[in-house]
């Protein structure tokens, strides 16, 4: 896959992050290249997914 963008003049003030996935990529600035893999060794029948859970608020 070819992803092509044109970067113009971003500002960015503040980022709240709720959540995380567990394959997740956040992004604020500038990169040449990304490379994202992924490795599962565990058989699928012991695969246990459970309720997401939020990150807890700083106080």
């Amino acid at each position: 896959m070819e992803y092509q963008v044109t970067n113009e003049n971003l500002c960015v003030s503040k980022v709240k992050v709720i959540a995380v996935a567990s394959s997740s990529l956040l992004l604020v600035g500038d990169a040449q290249t990304i490379q994202l893999s992924s490795a599962f060794d565990t058989p699928p029948e012991s695969l246990i997914i459970g309720p997401l859970v939020p990150l807890a608020p700083k106080a």
